[in-house]
């Protein structure tokens, strides 16, 4: 149970043990290493767990308990910081605030909001040639991304899923209880993406693709089912966001239309998870992928209220910034995973090339 949960019980709290061997073990001119936020601030018997890495990152052989003389590094911030206002790789990294080693990827041309601990080690006999920053560059966005995509339809599950029954599905939200709760602008925008979204659902089936949810000239690219209800939250939220240009949370929802979730009357009061049904709006980096997206997508809506679906595969690749030929394999949860748990590749690459600039 969570509550009896405890970072000194947790094996991943001691999980970058493992790298402390590889690294005294192959004693590279540099190393790279990516982690969540809510390390800077764990605790592990007392003490913050992030000085103890930094420590034992410096030097790895004698972390482990090794006598003699090997490598130690620097560890030092890709990123310039308002916490470190002219550090430089000469700086004593345990002066460093733990908060200069966090990296925006929205900002280094990924067209996603994720925020990660990385920290670049570089052997102290290695000689200097300046400091590694990384450039940033101007912002990505979801449309950037994925709005050249093939448009699909969503699958339907629960029900026969074809174009016909889905469409049916669609077109009864006007004739549901939360239709007569939300704004006249949302529900024009609803009625227009109904009609183009079964439009595009026959086009689709025309063209013979399986129940119109799949690309045949992208891999990776196909529709998830989703519940009738939910479909019918994804076509409302989208076409809020799409006229607000921000995702609704679950106090802009209609009542009749909220989730039967245990913890609903708190989040509406207290704003706790109020966003578990979360548009990634077009003219902005999306959200953080992470593996979650595997579970069910509700926090991955397509912007386009006529697709009416959660993000695919390819599209979440997409914002991690892997290139299309990149296949996934296994069934589409380990793809969801995998992309997931990913570092977006284009921050890998521009990483890579700033530590091999300097050691060449």
């Amino acid at each position: 149970a969570k509550s009896d949960w405890s970072l000194e019980r947790d094996h991943r709290s001691h999980l970058y043990r493992e790298y402390l061997h590889v690294l005294a073990h192959v004693q590279p001119v540099a190393f790279v290493m990516e982690n969540v936020k809510g390390l800077l601030s764990a605790r592990l018997n007392g003490e913050p767990l992030f000085t103890r890495i930094l420590e034992d990152l410096r030097d790895p052989f004698r972390a482990l308990g090794g006598r003699g003389s090997r490598r130690r590094y620097r560890i030092v911030p890709i990123v310039r910081s308002m916490d470190d206002p002219s550090p430089s790789l000469l700086t004593d990294d345990s002066a460093r605030s733990p908060s200069s080693f966090i990296v925006r990827a929205e900002q280094h041309g990924v067209p996603q909001a994720r925020h990660r601990v990385i920290l670049v080690g570089i052997c102290e006999t290695s000689p200097i040639k300046g400091d590694l920053w990384l450039q940033p560059s101007k912002a990505s966005t979801v449309r950037h991304a994925i709005g050249a995509l093939p448009r699909l339809r969503s699958g339907l599950s629960g029900a026969g899923d074809n174009w016909q029954e889905w469409s049916s599905v669609l077109r009864d939200a006007g004739k549901s209880p939360w239709w007569r709760e939300i704004d006249r602008d949302v529900a024009d925008r609803i009625r227009g993406a109904v009609d183009e979204t079964c439009d595009l659902a026959l086009e689709r089936e025309a063209q013979s693709v399986r129940a119109g949810s799949r690309s045949q000239t992208c891999v990776n690219h196909e529709s998830r089912g989703h519940m009738r209800d939910d479909l019918h939250r994804y076509l409302f939220a989208s076409a809020w966001a799409d006229l607000r240009g921000v995702s609704p949370t679950l106090r802009n929802y209609p009542t009749s239309l909220l989730p039967e979730h245990a913890n609903v009357e708190q989040a509406l009061e207290r704003g706790h998870f109020g966003d578990r049904f979360r548009v990634q709006v077009w003219d902005a980096p999306s959200t953080t992928v992470v593996s979650h997206i595997s579970k069910d997508g509700h926090y991955y809506i397509h912007p386009d209220p006529a697709q009416c679906r959660s993000l695919t595969v390819r599209e979440a690749a997409r914002l991690q910034t892997f290139p299309d030929n990149y296949w996934f394999c296994g069934p589409r949860t380990a793809q969801y995973h995998q992309v997931g748990n990913a570092v977006p590749v284009e921050l890998a690459r521009r990483i890579a090339a700033l530590v091999h600039a300097h050691l060449n």
